[in-house]
């Protein structure tokens, strides 16, 4: 028979499982429908997020250029759909060739692969056995087990170790799939060409999720404030992934997990050296209503807020 300090446990947890069951749970709920304008309007939102996924099968293809201007995405199963309007507009408002590299995001399956060669005929697909196999060569998991902990529960990592364990390309741009182009975007053109330093957005607001006092002494430097993490340009073989060990060690050690670890681990990789800073003005994070509604700006970032119009309207002006 169970014991009394069991029982008591069992009855604990049961108790927690029912205060998050009725109390919690709805509590959260509620906050979050106010936040996007009630329950109804966060119903509408996530019905235009399924339309938005069901018409993505009628987007045009867009060729990748070979030897184009590199352009990669980190995306899978609940992200193509959003890869390929961001892509779509992409081809809209520019005429230059891009090489499109879709790097798995552990979803990959051979279903989602020919749908990635129908609709970007001639895009480069790294598959989830490649980056195993770069992985162990340059971030073997005994050397950095924080890294590879940490890429296990937290996908966003990804954009780092994944994406610049990639031998080609020193210089690479990583674009966040929930964004849409509206006018031609010179400023990263005018990089892909020409990289020498790195490339970030501008935040709406500060996210790093860590103190700057600890990110600045363990980078031992300033931490350039607002960087956004949308659209990144960082050199692959300039990232010191020792110091990126016990950066996530330390960080999560003192301050706890955080969803904002990659944002707050690239912040501290650039630190305060020159960079190609893309204007707030245009390339903007968290549009407004009106903005979105007006096309205003070059780039838009859908975070928070602006999801709601980006599921409802934004996607609508690239089908057919």
């Amino acid at each position: 028979m169970p014991g009394k300090t069991t029982i008591t446990s069992l009855l604990i947890r049961s108790f927690q499982a029912m205060v998050n069951i009725l109390y919690r749970h709805p509590l959260s709920n509620l906050k979050k429908y106010k936040r996007f304008g009630g329950y109804r309007a966060y119903r509408q939102m996530l019905s235009g997020k399924a339309m938005m996924e069901k018409r993505a099968i009628d987007l045009s293809p867009v060729s990748s250029t070979p030897g184009g201007l590199p352009v990669y995405f980190l995306t899978g199963k609940n992200y193509l759909y959003q890869t390929l309007y961001c892509i779509q507009s992409l081809a809209k408002v520019s005429a230059a060739g891009f090489q499109f590299i879709l790097v798995d995001d552990g979803t990959f399956d051979q279903e989602l692969i020919s749908r990635i060669n129908t609709q970007l005929p001639g895009a480069t697909i790294v598959t989830a056995d490649v980056i195993a196999s770069n992985l162990a060569k340059m971030l073997p998991a005994d050397a950095y087990p924080y890294i590879h902990q940490k890429r296990k529960v937290y996908p966003h990592l990804k954009k780092l170790t994944d994406v610049h364990s990639l031998p080609e390309n020193s210089w690479k741009v990583v674009l966040d799939s929930d964004m849409l182009f509206w006018s031609k975007p010179v400023e990263l053109i005018n990089w892909l060409n020409a990289p020498t330093q790195p490339l970030h957005m501008i935040d709406c607001v500060e996210a790093y999720g860590y103190s700057k006092q600890l990110m600045e002494q363990l980078c031992g430097c300033p931490v350039t404030p607002l960087i956004n993490v949308g659209a990144i340009g960082l050199k692959s073989d300039g990232i010191g992934w020792a110091k990126l060990e016990e950066w996530i060690k330390v960080l999560e050690e003192q301050e706890g997990a955080s969803y904002y670890l990659e944002q707050a681990l690239t912040a501290m990789l650039i630190g305060d050296t020159a960079a190609t800073v893309l204007p707030a003005a245009t390339y903007i994070v968290n549009p407004g209503e009106e903005i979105i509604k007006e096309k205003k700006g070059i780039l838009h970032h859908y975070v928070d807020l602006s999801k709601k119009h980006y599921f409802k309207t934004a996607w609508q002006q690239f089908v057919k």
